[in-house]
């Protein structure tokens, strides 16, 4: 997939979104299945209701944390990395909500080999909650440069 150089983000750019959903039981569960996540909350309406007293049976954590960097890989494309991500759960995502991943471009660093970017990263429900808020580093290729290294240089810092 195509990707991006550094020489073309500019802080304040937004990362194109992605939009998920609605999130049906089947696809919490299929989820839950593939991870081998058995907790009943996310598959079991009458457990989560009754005996968790929650909404509705919930999205996964991980299936979340997936979106996200969905979301920073596919801007990045398949030259550039996800460096890090961080991420907190705000509120619940439940059963048939629509979920968007998005993001901003807050800050920007060169370094010799390849341009790092800072977003501000989120998922929004459809009750229009941001549900997670976080951040990422995606390390960015330079136009006329080679491709990113992977594993990172030792000792790079943000």
């Amino acid at each position: 997939m195509p990707g991006i150089y550094f020489e073309d983000v500019t802080c304040g750019d937004h990362l194109p979104e992605l939009v998920r959903g609605p999130m049906s039981p089947m696809h919490l569960m299929r989820w839950s299945a593939s991870i081998e996540n058995w907790h009943r909350i996310h598959y079991d309406y009458r457990f989560a209701t009754e005996h968790d007293g929650l909404p509705d049976v919930l999205v996964n954590g991980s299936w979340k944390q997936h979106f996200l960097v969905q979301l920073v890989r596919t801007w990045a494309g398949d030259d550039g990395w996800l460096w890090r991500l961080s991420y907190r759960f705000r509120r619940m995502d439940i059963a048939w909500d629509t979920l968007t991943a998005f993001g901003t471009v807050t800050e920007l660093r060169r370094f010799d080999d390849f341009g790092v970017a800072a977003c501000d990263i989120g998922i929004r429900n459809s009750r229009g909650e941001r549900s997670t808020e976080g951040t990422a580093l995606a390390a960015i290729p330079y136009r006329d440069g080679k491709p990113v290294p992977y594993p990172f240089p030792e000792g790079l810092t943000w």
